[in-house]
């Protein structure tokens, strides 16, 4: 294939310690590499040894080109510098280990795990140092470590199955090859992607792969050609390539200051010819136009523009004028979503937006991929992402657009489309014949008769309104379908109770509108659920809750003890929660401390006896769909009680699950199944309460949190930690003097079982109890759904054929702010 490379950089000088005693081909348990040897490829490619970087006294063994001075491309040593004049030995040992040592200890250890005596080392012609067994299989390999350099032939990205991650890190200095801030390697969030990090800031992104290149990098020196080997599937997500070639030798460095550049050794000249670095301009830097605008340069200057002048204004114009872009682009007309009346609109000639939080399917066809984004109201976008696989391909966003830069035709930039209102596509369908080149209107293709329906259903609202307006709103059963006996109060009655709706009483706010604190005449606490007159679907959320929860007593869920209806205004009363969300404990500094590893547990057990109540034990069987640690509300004896049934939706007793094309939830919570087809079951409640027992345990928030070394969400780290032996590492660290070991090994186990990809694999809310209150030796748990990085279902690009991908951690859902 030809195309663009990718990355980076000219490494610094070194000091190449050398007084040959031998050039060896193999080192074994036999044959030892001392100071002054050397391991050399079989053609004389590279040569391995110990070097001194820059004036540093500090010794390093490394790999470098063999006729090209100053060049390392790997350090095995980095963190462990060899100091002093001790003498050092590089040697297989009796478990086929490879080990650095000196006099008194051993430095550095490729730490195999499993033994294989007899072992040899060599180092190959691609600059690859591997470790063989007696039948000669690799059972090491230093690509499987890189350092600052990518080779050809070297992977970026994450092997799930060994839990393992390449990338670049650079040197902290030219004296230091220790890991420095900046690193670079694959985002598998999403549709993969590259991306450059300083610390944990992304400061560029390459790009989404795309007909045989990276989109973001699209300048490269023409007169080199590559193959680039891309592989995405449950086992492995890696980028490699190879120069068509293979006499050029070239090289891919990130260097200290976060460049990454792309070189060729170009043997008449005798230097290091740059073919590209990165990033080039300042529209690489990342996201600095922020959402819904798209960064460009012309031959004057750089600038920010919204991606639409008509459909996208500013967020703050005062300070777009100044040239300060931080605050993005917003919609003219923000998203209704009724009715399947919304459109898309074609923007060509960009740089594809931040995939991280994205869904792709490559088999799907362009039509299929804009029938699946309409009816998911949390879809934002979509795009073919790699057209060179004849139509087909699928990408979705489900998330505001970041990261765009604008191209010139024919430059690299690709077709996206992206969602607007019904009346937006409306009043402006004229635009295509007025001839905007960059702009399509794409109408559903029964519009007209949805908007016809969509006001039909306007008048029917307002005139009900109208109805229950003149009647006072005395009975529940006179405006609702369902005959529930409930307390009514009076709304003068709960204004005196919350200060006429005071602000100092405002306990927070949520997608039904602000909650208040209020103290009835007898003395009673209350919380007063007030709908948002804003609210567009309050209304539902009210007749919804009061349905699911009005005959429902357990000691686990909140008690709904009425409810006032009077004019426009509707109100659900509660008992009040003195000590509020469980939230607001477990993931703050300091209250986190105050809630021991007892109570904790004692919390989850009883988030589980809950569940097992709406789930089997109810009148009705009543799926919450929005279990999450702010919906737990803690009583005065810090007593869990389950919250918020407003999306909740009940069953007969013979009903296993239901599918709705409105999906809703919170992000970081919802099960897959659900997510991604709106398919939900008691088993969508349990994936929920899996999360929020990892949540509980480790303090730490499924979504937001990110693992520094493998940019695993918590559910992903949880999995490793588990795999590896290690699950205590998980443990708030502010309650490890209190926790009792086997409970907290429990609890994770049981967490991971609920995440389980598959529904049919989860247990249901007995076995959950059963589980956490027993000894019984549990079964192991399968990898979990949104294990980060998109390690399930997707797509693999060394084939022709392409399965499904799907989302992480991301939540389709209709409810802003829950």
């Amino acid at each position: 294939m030809k195309g663009a490379a990718i990355f980076l950089l000219l490494l610094p000088l070194v000091h190449i310690h050398k007084t040959h005693a031998v050039e060896l081909d193999t080192i074994s348990d036999s044959q030892f590499l001392t100071d002054g040897d050397t391991l050399v490829s079989r053609t004389g490619f590279f040569e391995l040894g110990v070097f001194r970087p820059g004036s540093s006294d500090n010794r390093y063994v490394g790999i470098w080109y063999k006729k090209i001075p100053g060049t390392v491309v790997w350090v095995a040593n980095r963190d462990h510098p060899i100091t002093g004049a001790s003498p050092i030995v590089l040697k297989i040992d009796d478990q086929g280990s490879l080990i650095l040592s000196n006099n008194i200890s051993t430095i550095w250890s490729s730490n195999l795990t499993t033994p294989s005596p007899k072992a040899t080392a060599k180092l190959e012609d691609t600059g690859n140092l591997v470790v063989m067994d007696q039948r000669e299989r690799i059972i090491w390999q230093s690509f499987d470590y890189p350092t600052d350099t990518l080779l050809p032939g070297m992977k970026l990205g994450k092997d799930y199955l060994r839990s393992k991650e390449w990338h670049l890190s650079a040197w902290k200095n030219n004296q230091n090859p220790s890991p420095g801030d900046f690193t670079w390697g694959a985002d598998t969030l999403g549709y993969p992607e590259n991306k450059l990090k300083q610390g944990p800031q992304v400061t560029f992104r390459g790009g989404p792969w795309s007909n045989q290149r990276f989109s973001g990098i699209s300048a490269f020196n023409s007169s080199l050609t590559f193959t680039y080997k891309v592989v995405i599937n449950a086992s492995e997500m890696s980028f490699s390539y190879n120069l068509d070639d293979s006499s050029i030798l070239s090289r891919t460095t990130l260097n200290s200051s976060g460049l990454l550049e792309s070189s060729v050794w170009v043997e008449n000249g005798t230097k290091w010819q740059l073919a590209l670095s990165l990033p080039r301009d300042i529209c690489d830097r990342y996201n600095i136009c922020s959402a819904y605008a798209s960064c460009s340069i012309n031959m004057i200057q750089q600038s920010c523009a919204c991606l639409d002048e008509k459909r996208f204004v500013p967020r703050d114009q005062k300070s777009w004028e100044r040239a300060d872009w931080s605050g993005g682009c917003v919609r003219r007309t923000p998203l209704d979503c009724k009715n399947g009346s919304e459109g898309f609109i074609k923007y060509s000639n960009i740089r594809l937006p931040d995939t991280e939080k994205t869904w792709f399917n490559m088999s799907m066809s362009l039509e299929e991929c804009e029938a699946k984004c309409l009816k998911n109201c949390s879809c934002m976008a979509y795009a073919n992402p790699d057209t060179s696989l004849q139509g087909r391909g699928c990408l979705l966003w489900f998330d505001d657009l970041f990261d765009i830069r604008g191209y010139s035709v024919g430059n690299g930039g690709q077709d996206i489309f992206v969602r607007m209102a019904s009346s937006e596509l409306v009043a402006e369908s004229n635009m295509k014949k007025k001839g905007g080149a960059n702009i399509k209107i794409i109408l559903p293709v029964a519009i007209i008769g949805v908007l016809l329906m969509g006001l039909f259903s306007t008048w029917l609202l307002y005139a009900r309104r109208k109805r229950n307006h003149a009647k006072g709103g005395k009975s529940l059963h006179e405006n609702n379908e369902e005959d529930i006996q409930l307390p009514l109060f009076s709304f003068s009655t709960i204004a005196n109770a919350t200060a006429s709706f005071s602000e100092k009483n405002v306990l927070g706010e949520g997608g039904f509108g602000p909650v208040y604190k209020g103290v009835l005449e007898e003395g009673i606490e209350i919380a007063v659920k007030r709908l948002s007159k804003t609210s567009s679907q309050g209304v539902n959320e009210f007749k919804n809750e009061v349905i699911c929860i009005s005959k429902l007593q357990h000691r686990n869920l909140v008690k709904l003890l009425g409810c006032c209806i009077e004019g426009d205004e509707r109100l659900l009363i509660y008992e009040y929660m003195p000590n509020k969300g469980l939230d607001s404990f477990i993931f703050d500094v300091n209250e986190s401390m105050t809630l021991d590893w007892t109570q904790r547990f004692n919390i989850i057990k009883g988030i589980a006896r809950g569940l097992l109540y709406l789930h089997h034990d109810s009148r009705l069987r009543i799926i919450h769909r929005d279990l999450k640690v702010s919906n737990i509300l803690l009583d005065q004896d810090m007593n869990p009680k389950i919250s918020d049934f407003g999306i909740a939706r009940s069953f007969g007793g013979n009903e296993p699950q239901a599918n709705t094309h409105r999906v809703v939830g919170t992000y970081g919570y919802m099960a897959p199944e659900y997510a991604l087809d709106g398919v939900f079951s008691t088993k969508s409640d349990v994936f929920s309460f899996g999360v929020l027992v990892l949540e509980i345990v480790s303090g730490k928030k499924n979504r937001g949190f990110i693992h520094p070394e493998n940019d695993h969400n918590l559910v992903g780290h949880a999995w490793n930690v588990y795999n590896e032996g290690r699950s205590m590492e998980l443990l708030d660290e502010s309650i490890a003097e209190s926790c009792s070991p086997p409970e907290v090994l429990r609890s994770i186990q049981v967490g991971l079982l609920c995440v389980q990809q598959n529904a049919g694999d989860r247990p249901n809310m007995s076995s959950v109890i059963m589980m956490l209150g027993g000894e019984s030796v549990l079964p192991n748990p399968k990898q979990p759904a949104f294990f980060m990085e998109k390690d399930f279902l997707v797509a693999d690009f060394s084939s022709s054929t392409y399965p499904a991908g799907s989302v992480d951690d991301v939540t389709i859902t209709e409810v802003d702010a829950r």
